[in-house]
């Protein structure tokens, strides 16, 4: 474990840099320039978990292919998942992406003079996508659809009967440590995949 007492496997994953023009106009970053880590999802998540770390993989992959070798601009992008907010994980799923791009729903900022508005910029219940999420600029309409399948890296066989009595209060000190190695093992695994889990339309 490092310094910040997080899994030592968080700092290996590359990070996402992107240029955000309100925060230059404010002052807030040099150049608007940010830089996020996983451990700044994990923060906000409040947890790292396989849907946490697909986010991150969908933002990635989503990005690079809509920007290649350019910096993604935050606040230039529209997000649209499939599933409504409330529908299994997808909340979460835009959380983060939301997060990563600064697209907000009804309650997020609505701009200065007209500029930096980042209000209906996430939005649900898109039935009609061909992928759980899009991702689309809005300088030039270029979108990509995104699919994320943990399938190909499954659970240890004995992360269930752990959570089973973790969850019933049964867990001894043990069970509960191998418990959470076994679940952060398999989100290690996840990121290290990257991109293969993640199919783009």
């Amino acid at each position: 474990m490092n310094d910040s007492a997080y899994p030592d496997f968080f700092d290996a994953v590359p990070p996402l840099r992107l240029r955000d023009p309100l925060a230059a106009t404010l002052g807030a970053a040099q150049d608007g320039l940010l830089t996020y880590h996983y451990v700044d999802v994990v923060k906000l998540a409040g947890h790292s978990c396989p849907t946490v770390a697909g986010a991150w993989l969908m933002a990635a992959t989503g990005l690079a292919a809509l920007y290649g070798e350019a910096l993604p601009e935050r606040g230039a992008i529209t997000v649209q998942l499939r599933e409504h907010e409330t529908a299994g994980t997808t909340g979460v799923t835009g959380m983060v992406l939301g997060m990563l791009t600064s697209a907000a729903g009804p309650g997020g900022f609505q701009g200065l003079g007209g500029r930096f508005a980042r209000r209906g910029l996430l939005s649900y219940g898109h039935g009609e996508l061909p992928a759980s999420v899009r991702l689309v600029r809005r300088d030039t309409g270029r979108q990509v659809d995104l699919d994320y399948d943990p399938s190909p890296v499954p659970p240890d066989p004995a992360q269930q009967s752990l959570m089973h009595k973790l969850l019933q209060g049964e867990a001894s000190a043990a069970e509960r440590a191998r418990f959470a190695e076994l679940w952060q093992g398999r989100v290690a695994r996840i990121l290290q995949r990257g991109s293969e889990l993640v199919s783009v339309r």
